[in-house]
């Protein structure tokens, strides 16, 4: 791994992950309270008074023993007590909590919404593998993972010592969301946001990647401490922004490509791969056409003509040609 090669990239690009970033992480989580009695009652959670060992009745949370296992990434077994739209629900003597389906083994990729209860069902009264995979105790919360768990004990730790910004990883798709794909590095989940999937403008993760799909990324910030790993695709090709102003200029026609249209006008992609905005103002419309797509359609070569190119922000403004 070559800590140093993309280092520089990375900083000319400003980018760093906050809590601002990581925060849709987070609020992604399905909630664990939803009761579904099919698989037995959920479990409320509560903090565990501190001479408590095992757990009463009321299945209190042991935190000092979640966040042992937590620690040395552990692998423990948890019996299945129910599920949601999301997940299993699963618990122990000692604690419990939530399992999302994209980290159950048996969980196919591209099962619709309408069959997920029955893969969920097919988990009752079985107990699993698992490793805790986010522990909060301020938001009473802890995840687990049963992929997670297919690596040996102590993995997660030994890759969040050794990664680094900058390294180029191998992994796996592992779940998508509107903000970004989870990828699975052999032991720990990487985050690549929805900024980092493309130098061009995307409309939703799963437009460039697929769940299952092996990808390598470049590492952008590695926290230890949460566990977090940020990721990025884009950064392991040549940023076209920085390229564009050395080919084209104001005033210059070039060949394009419709991508999208919006109500405000279309969106083209230059052969550098970079999109611009063809605003609606700036339009002609041909005398029996009254709506842009009447004579426009994704997919459709147009010339443009470059009106205005701002670098900085990544904004490229075109106009329609020969019509």
């Amino acid at each position: 791994m070559d800590a140093n090669n993309d280092e520089s990239n990375r900083k000319n690009n400003n980018f760093m992950p906050d809590e601002g970033w990581w925060a849709a992480v987070l609020a992604d989580e399905p909630l664990i309270e939803e009761q579904v009695p099919s698989l037995g009652p959920v479990l409320k959670s509560a903090k565990e008074k501190p001479e408590d060992k095992r757990l009463p009745s009321d299945q209190l949370i042991n935190w000092t023993e979640a966040e042992k296992i937590f620690t040395s990434d552990e692998i423990i077994s948890m019996a299945v007590v129910g599920y949601n739209r999301g997940g299993l629900l699963v618990s122990n003597e000692f604690m419990h909590g939530f399992v999302p389906a994209s980290h159950l083994v048996e969980f196919p990729s591209a099962c619709a919404e309408k069959d997920k209860e029955q893969y969920f069902i097919r988990y009752g009264n079985r107990k699993i593998a698992v490793k805790i995979i986010e522990y909060d105790p301020k938001k009473e919360r802890i995840v687990y993972s049963e992929r997670a768990a297919l690596a040996k004990e102590g993995q997660r730790l030994h890759l969040l010592h050794n990664l680094y910004e900058g390294d180029i990883v191998s992994g796996i798709v592992t779940n998508i969301t509107d903000f970004g794909a989870f990828v699975d590095l052999g032991g720990v989940e990487g985050l690549i946001h929805v900024s980092e999937l493309s130098w061009g403008r995307v409309q939703h993760p799963s437009d460039i990647l697929k769940v299952d799909e092996e990808i390598k990324t470049i590492v952008l910030q590695v926290d230890e401490e949460k566990g977090r790993i940020a990721l990025s695709l884009k950064q392991l090709e040549v940023n076209p922004w920085e390229d564009l102003k050395h080919k084209v200029a104001p005033g210059d026609v070039v060949d394009a490509r419709i991508t999208t249209i919006v109500k405000y006008g279309a969106f083209a992609r230059l052969t550098e791969g970079v999109e611009g905005l063809i605003h609606i103002s700036s339009i002609k419309f041909p005398d029996d056409c009254h709506y842009i797509e009447a004579f426009l359609s994704e997919g459709q070569p147009v010339k443009v003509s470059i009106l205005n190119i701002d670098i900085e922000k990544r904004r490229l403004g075109l106009k329609l040609e020969n019509y």
